[in-house]
C-alpha cells in the first residue's frame, strides 16, 4: 500500500522553478558561446605580421592541453583556397602545448588566413582566425566562420542541456539520499517517488541530448549533425564522450536502485495496518519483530552503500571531464570537486524532496527534519571546505576575484551561498520551534483544536451539502423534463429519496445514533463526533449507488474536494510547519538562481587560466601581445604627394624590442619611394618623447626598424613624416596602444 497524501496534481511551484531552469540555462548558455578554456598565447607566424619569404608551417601555442584533428588548422590563401598540408603536426614538448600544419614550397605574395579549432581539456570547443602576410598584405576574399566553437542555437542547446542534467542528479541523487538517510516512511509518498524518478529521467535524457549534441557543439555548429553516425563515433572515443557514456551505465544501475528503494524498501516500512507483509507473515503465525528490524536494517545498510558507490561514480563522469581534470594538481582536484557535487546533491536534492513532502504527502516528522538538518550543515562544510580549495585553485590571486569574469561569477555564487544559509538558520529555527511546541501540547490544548476542527468541518460540509442537493434539483428537474409521465412517476421519486438520504447523511456531522441495544455497553457516544468527521470513517454515501451517472459523478467530486480542503486546512494549522513550508519554500528558489549560477561558472573560463595567457605574453592581455598595424593615408601637396602608408610593429609591447616594418604604395596600390622618411613615438601624459625612429630603406616603398624600445605600456602617439619632394611634405600623428 503507498501513501498518497491529498489527490495527486501538477505543483504550479514546481512547475515555476522548472521553467525558471530552463529559461535561465537558456539566457546563460547563450550568453558564454565560446568556453574558452584553452586559449592561444602564441603563434607562427604572429597575428597581422608580414613575411619576406612563406613559412613552411603554421605553428599555434595554447595555454593547456587540446584536442585536434587534421582538419583543426586550415591555412587559406587570398584567394580562399586551401592551401596546407591537411596533416597536423604535434609539435608539443614538456609543458609545451603547440600544435601545426605544414605548408607547400613557393607560396606568392599576399595576405594568408589561417582559421583553427580545438576542444580544451575540460571539454569546451575553442576557434579562431587571423592573418598574416608573405611580402606585402594583399585583399583576401577567405571566408572564415563568423560563428565562434560552441555558439549558436547548438550552443544555447547543449548549455541547457548542462544545466538540467546537474538539476537531474541533484534532485536523484539528493531525493533518494533524504528517504535513505532522513525519513525512510518518504518512500510511500507518491510526491517524492515522482521527484526522484523525474530526476533520473532527467539525467538520463539530458546525457543523450548532450551525447547527440557533442558533434556539432564541438565541430560544424549545424543542428542537423546530431544524427551524423561517424561523427558520434568519433566522440566516443574522446575524453567527454566516455564520460557521457559512463554516466549512462551508472544511471542503468541507478535505475535498479531507485526501483529498489521504492519496491522493497518501501514495503518493509509500510505501517502494520496498512496490509504490507507483516500482515502476511501474521496469517502465516506470529511476526518476529527482531526479523523484521533486522530485515529493514539490512536494506538501509545495502542501499546506502549502494546508493553512495552510484552517486559517486556518477560525480566523478563531471569531475573527470571539466575543469578538474586538467590544470593545477588534478590527482588532488577530482576528488575534491567528486565531494563537492556530492554536497550539493545532499543538501539541495533533500531541500527539494523536504519541500515536495511538506506541500503534497502526509505531515513530516520533527525528527526527520531535525535529522536532514544535520545533514545539511555537514554538506554545508563539506562545501565550505572544497570551494576554498577549488577557488584557490581556479582562480589563484585576490585581484582575479573582481577583475576576471570567472571571480565576478564565484563572488555572486559565494552571495547567494550566503543568502541559502541565512535562510537555512531561519528553517533550523522553525525546527527547534516545532519540536518545542510537539512537546508542549496537552490534552486541553489539542480538545480546543479539534473543537475548532471539527466546527470547520462542519460548516464546510453543510455548504457541500447544500451543493449537493441544488444539484440534484437541478438533475431532477430535467430529468422529469425529458422522461414521459410514468418514468416521472417512478424513478425520479426513487431519486430523489436516494438524494435527500445522501444530503442528510452528508449535512450532518452529528447524525443521532440508532437505539443501540443494551448488549453493547462499551459504545463510546463521545466518539461519534470525531468518527463523522474522519475521512477514512465518515458514514459518506456510495456513489456508485446513485442511480443518475452525472449526479454521482458530482457527488464523488464534492466528497474528494471535501476531503483535500479538510487535509490542507489541518495541515496549515499548525504554525511551526507552515512556517517551515515557506522558509524551505524561499531556500529552494534561491537553489534554483545558485544551480543555474554554478553551471555558467563551468563554462566560463578559470581566472588562472587567463593569468596564465597574460604571463605567457609579457604580462598583457592576448589583445595587446598582437602585433600594432596602422595604415596612413597621406598627401603633401604636391605631384605624386598621395599615397597610403603602413606601419606594423610586432609584437607591440613595452619593455621589448620591437620590430618596425613601413610600407608605402601609391593610390593604386603599387609600391613607392620617396626622399624621406621619419617616425617618432611620444606620450605625452607621461611627458616622454618624442623618441625617434630611423628605419632604413630595404627595398621599393620598404623600409624597417629593429629594436625600437618604448618604456611603458599605454596610449602613444605616432608621428610619421612623408617628404615628396624638397617643398612638399606632411606630418600624419595617429594613436597606438602599446601593451
Amino acid at each position: 500500500m503507498v501513501t498518497t497524501g491529498p489527490p495527486a496534481r501538477r505543483s504550479a511551484v514546481l512547475r515555476m522553478l522548472v521553467v525558471a531552469v530552463a529559461l535561465a540555462g537558456a539566457l546563460f548558455g547563450g550568453a558564454v558561446p565560446a568556453s574558452a578554456h584553452a586559449a592561444l598565447t602564441g603563434s607562427t607566424p604572429a597575428q597581422g605580421s608580414v613575411v619576406d619569404r612563406a613559412p613552411e608551417q603554421v605553428a599555434l601555442t595554447f595555454s593547456e592541453g587540446v584536442a585536434m584533428g587534421d582538419d583543426s588548422i586550415r591555412v587559406l590563401d587570398p584567394h580562399g583556397k586551401r592551401v596546407d598540408r591537411g596533416k597536423l603536426r604535434n609539435l608539443c614538448s614538456g609543458a609545451t602545448v603547440k600544435y601545426g600544419a605544414g605548408l607547400p614550397p613557393g607560396l606568392g605574395n599576399g595576405t594568408y588566413t589561417v582559421a583553427w579549432q580545438a576542444v580544451s581539456a575540460d571539454s569546451h570547443p575553442v576557434s579562431g582566425a587571423f592573418t598574416f602576410s608573405v611580402g606585402a598584405p594583399s585583399k583576401s576574399s577567405a571566408a572564415v566562420p563568423q560563428q565562434e566553437a560552441g555558439g549558436g542555437l547548438v550552443g544555447a542547446l547543449y548549455g541547457i542541456a548542462r544545466c538540467l542534467a546537474y538539476a537531474g542528479f541533484v534532485l536523484m541523487a539528493g531525493g533518494a539520499a533524504f528517504v535513505v538517510a532522513c525519513r525512510p516512511a518518504a518512500a510511500l509518498v507518491r510526491s517524492v517517488q515522482r521527484l526522484v524518478v523525474q530526476g533520473w529521467a532527467l539525467l538520463t535524457g539530458t546525457t543523450v541530448a548532450m551525447l547527440l549534441l557533442r558533434t556539432p557543439y564541438t565541430g560544424s555548429g549545424d543542428l542537423a549533425d546530431v544524427f551524423d553516425l561517424g561523427g558520434l563515433q568519433q566522440v566516443l572515443l574522446t575524453k567527454p564522450g566516455a564520460a557521457l557514456v559512463s554516466r549512462l551505465l551508472l544511471l542503468a544501475a541507478a535505475a535498479l536502485f531507485v526501483a529498489v528503494l521504492f519496491g522493497a524498501f518501501a514495503r518493509a516500512h509500510e505501517p502494520a495496518d496498512a496490509g504490507g507483509p507483516t500482515d502476511a507473515e501474521g496469517e502465516a503465525g506470529a511476526v518476529d519483530p527482531a526479523e523484521e528490524a533486522r530485515r529493514r536494517k539490512d536494506l538501509t545498510f545495502g542501499l546506502g552503500i549502494g546508493g553512495v558507490i552510484v552517486a559517486t561514480g556518477l560525480a566523478a563522469t563531471w569531475a573527470m571531464a571539466e575543469h578538474a581534470s586538467t590544470g593545477l594538481q588534478p590527482a588532488v582536484a577530482m576528488p575534491v570537486d567528486v565531494l563537492h557535487l556530492l554536497a550539493v546533491a545532499a543538501w539541495l536534492g533533500g531541500l527539494a524532496t523536504l519541500l515536495v513532502s511538506l506541500y503534497w504527502g502526509p505531515p513530516v516528522e520533527r525528527t526527520a527534519v531535525r535529522r536532514f538538518s544535520r545533514i545539511a550543515f555537514g554538506s554545508v562544510v563539506v562545501l565550505a571546505a572544497s570551494g576554498v580549495y577549488q577557488s584557490w585553485r581556479q582562480v589563484g590571486t585576490w585581484s582575479a576575484l573582481t577583475g576576471t569574469a570567472y571571480g565576478r561569477l564565484l563572488l555572486l555564487k559565494v552571495g547567494l551561498v550566503a543568502v541559502l544559509v541565512g535562510i537555512a538558520w531561519v528553517s533550523r529555527r522553525w525546527t527547534a520551534r516545532l519540536g518545542e511546541a510537539r512537546a508542549a501540547e496537552d490534552p486541553a490544548a489539542a480538545a480546543e483544536a479539534g473543537g475548532t476542527a471539527a466546527a470547520t468541518d462542519a460548516a464546510d460540509v453543510a455548504d457541500a451539502a447544500q451543493e449537493t442537493g441544488e444539484a440534484a434539483e437541478r438533475q431532477s428537474a430535467k430529468a422529469a423534463g425529458k422522461a414521459t409521465g410514468k418514468a416521472a412517476a417512478g424513478p425520479p421519486a426513487a431519486s430523489s429519496t436516494a438524494t435527500a438520504t445522501a444530503t442528510a447523511t452528508v449535512a450532518s456531522p452529528d447524525p443521532a445514533p440508532d437505539p443501540a441495544p443494551e448488549e453493547t455497553p462499551d459504545t463510546d457516544p463521545e466518539a461519534a463526533p470525531e468518527t463523522a468527521l474522519n475521512p477514512d470513517t465518515d458514514p459518506e454515501p456510495d456513489p456508485s449507488t446513485d442511480p443518475d451517472p452525472a449526479r454521482a459523478a458530482q457527488l464523488a467530486r464534492q466528497q474528494a474536494a471535501l476531503r483535500t480542503a479538510r487535509t490542507k486546512r489541518l495541515r496549515d494549522a499548525d504554525p511551526e510547519r507552515l512556517g517551515l513550508r515557506r522558509s524551505v519554500l524561499a531556500e529552494a528558489s534561491v537553489a534554483v538562481v545558485l544551480l543555474v549560477v554554478t553551471t555558467v561558472l563551468t563554462a566560463t573560463e578559470p581566472a588562472r587560466t587567463e593569468a596564465a595567457v597574460q604571463a605567457a605574453s609579457g604580462g598583457q592581455s592576448t589583445a595587446s601581445n598582437q602585433p600594432q598595424v596602422l595604415t596612413v593615408p597621406f598627401d603633401t601637396g604636391g605631384p605624386h604627394g598621395k599615397g597610403t602608408a603602413r606601419v606594423d610593429l610586432d609584437p607591440g609591447r613595452s619593455g621589448n624590442a620591437n620590430e618596425l616594418r613601413l610600407r608605402l604604395s601609391d593610390p593604386s596600390g603599387k609600391a613607392m619611394d620617396v626622399p624621406e622618411v621619419k617616425i617618432s613615438f611620444t606620450q605625452k601624459a607621461k611627458k616622454l618623447g618624442p623618441l625617434p625612429v630611423v628605419p632604413r630603406h630595404t627595398g621599393t616603398g620598404h623600409w624597417r626598424a629593429s629594436g625600437v624600445q618604448l618604456p611603458v605600456p599605454g596610449q602613444w602617439q605616432l608621428s610619421l613624416l612623408v617628404r615628396t619632394s624638397d617643398i612638399d611634405q606632411v606630418t600624419e600623428i595617429r594613436n597606438v596602444k602599446i601593451g
